[in-house]
């Protein structure tokens, strides 16, 4: 499995993004990382990141943006200079994946959206965003763009909310290297079932990132893996092995009173207790109970789920 972790976890105790690699080597199983643009490097040059990450046996994934000021009332759904710089910044993320040797450049639009009535013109907003995005896409037909959903926050409402929304943003945009990150936790904000918004990016050949968490649905929570949402998660994750992902899964989870490491430690665990429930009760079986389309047959997944059994 290619598994990478939240880094800004660990720089709440830690000075640097190069002292959190030399942590991130003590965590079996991981083996890739994301690094926020151009947060992760305004103290740090790219040769001191490629070089630290390849003393740790590290691979770079890739690089996600993070706009903040000048872009809190929208970015590249602008159309004066602001969305400009902003694609000027997306280039720039797209040069550094390249030379740290990653593939794709996942972007959130937290700030493109609104909290107001006729505070923006949905019809020109969604067209600038077509367009910011085939630049971006254009600039390098190589790399990955990853457009990640959220329904709210920062903004009350995202131009992106969701998972049929993207779909229909990365239709519009028409380009073969741009597609779909999904959020768990995202998506039980939005109120969707995630196997199903899995199911469908997946059917578009458009699935290109993972992050893995959990929530009650409200705000992003950023919990641990399967930590709340047990049958959700399992569904999940069922359809992201019959789908054959194999791209990285990133845990994108909030330890706020937890040890960084022993959260990223947790999660693998319980990434792979997951899975383990999924290969004991057999890919074939599951998908037989589903060919049913019956509630009462479709709870003894849930029952085989939690039968005892000795995998750790």
């Amino acid at each position: 499995m290619k598994l990478a972790t939240r880094l800004n976890s660990f720089l709440r105790t830690e000075k640097s993004i190069l002292a959190v690699f030399n942590n991130l080597k003590n965590i079996d199983d991981l083996n890739y990382v994301d690094l926020n643009y151009p947060e992760h490097f305004n103290d740090v040059s790219v040769k001191e990141v490629k070089d630290s990450l390849q003393k740790n046996n590290l691979k770079v994934n890739g690089l996600a943006m993070r706009f903040k000021k000048p872009f809190i009332n929208g970015k590249l759904s602008r159309k004066d200079k602001t969305a400009a710089q902003a694609i000027d910044l997306c280039k720039k993320a797209i040069n550094i994946t390249k030379e740290l040797n990653g593939t794709q450049l996942t972007i959130w639009l937290g700030y493109d959206g609104f909290d107001y009535s006729f505070q923006v013109n949905y019809e020109e907003v969604w067209k600038q965003l077509v367009y910011s995005f085939r630049k971006i896409a254009d600039y390098d037909k190589n790399i990955i763009i990853s457009i990640e959903y959220k329904p709210y926050e920062p903004r009350s409402y995202s131009i992106i909310p969701d998972v049929g929304t993207t779909l229909l943003m990365v239709n519009d945009v028409d380009r073969d290297n741009v597609g779909v990150t999904l959020d768990y936790c995202h998506m039980l904000m939005k109120g969707e079932n995630p196997a199903y918004g899995l199911s469908l990016t997946s059917l578009k050949n458009k699935l290109y990132g993972v992050h893995l968490n959990d929530g009650y649905g409200m705000q992003d929570d950023g919990l641990i893996v399967g930590s709340v949402s047990f049958i959700k998660t399992l569904e999940f994750l069922y359809y992201m092995k019959k789908n054959n992902y194999d791209g990285v899964i990133y845990f994108d989870t909030f330890p706020l009173r937890e040890k960084a490491i022993e959260e990223s430690k947790i999660n693998i665990k319980m990434l792979k207790k997951y899975l383990n429930i999924i290969d004991r009760i057999g890919m074939d079986y599951i998908q037989a109970i589903i060919n049913k389309n019956d509630a009462i047959e479709a709870q003894k997944i849930f029952l085989k789920a939690v039968e005892s059994d000795r995998g750790v």
